[in-house]
């Protein structure tokens, strides 16, 4: 039963915010590394991104506790109204440093997949249709190239979390306020050692690169299995 829902995009310190509600109780944390390691949740994610299928919420996060970044961000309001007891929060950073890792990082990851299409039926093909439904072409329609236009997203996104749930049901946090914002908005003990600072630009250009690769991996077998 999830207790806290994340609405923030992407490379606001998802991955930062996971690892410290995993050090606070709340894990384990969904999180989009949970979709694209898992051949089977992106095939489920696939069905309810593009399929348009109504998912069973509880379902997708059984056996978690907190759910952080990917589909979470753009499915806040779906998964709010699942679990109305669940805290929500807004992770945000500067924008224009918002804008620039995420051109740097998860974009590169669309604009090589559409440069060299991946094998039809992939995990690889599928993480990319997923990722350009929700994202690239459905939040920022498109046009994810225009900084302007891709920063005013992502300020109207923010925006309309805190209009849509209510002020005084939304921590906005930054990670980079540590511990005692968050620990307070949760009524917990703060921890005495460093908040967890995880997934800079360049650890993720790396996990981008070994996801592609893996997922390159695990369609060569699929192709000999292919009708």
């Amino acid at each position: 039963m999830l207790k806290l829902i994340n609405a923030g995009l992407g490379r606001t310190g998802t991955t930062s915010l996971k690892a410290a509600l995993d050090r606070l109780g709340l894990g384990p944390s969904f999180h989009m590394f949970d979709i694209v390691a898992d051949v089977a949740r992106l095939k489920q994610w696939e069905r309810i991104v593009c399929d348009g299928e109504s998912p069973d919420w509880a379902a997708v996060f059984d056996g978690y506790r907190s759910a952080v970044d990917g589909p979470c961000a753009v499915y806040y309001r779906q998964i709010s109204q699942a679990f109305p007891d669940a805290k929500v929060i807004l992770t945000v950073r500067d924008a224009e440093s918002w804008y620039r890792s995420t051109h740097d990082t998860l974009y590169q990851f669309a604009l090589r997949s559409m440069a060299e299409p991946p094998e039809p039926g992939s995990p690889q093909a599928r993480l990319f249709r997923v990722t350009s439904t929700m994202v690239w072409d459905g939040l920022f329609g498109g046009r994810f190239s225009d900084k302007d236009h891709a920063v005013e997203v992502y300020h109207r996104h923010n925006e309309e979390v805190v209009r849509t749930l209510g002020a005084d049901n939304v921590l906005v946090y930054d990670v980079r306020q540590g511990w005692e914002p968050l620990c307070a908005f949760l009524g917990v003990d703060a921890p005495q050692e460093e908040f967890p600072r995880a997934n800079d630009t360049a650890s993720m250009r790396q996990r981008i690169a070994r996801a592609a690769g893996a997922a390159a991996g695990a369609a060569e077998p699929a192709r000999s299995l292919r009708c």
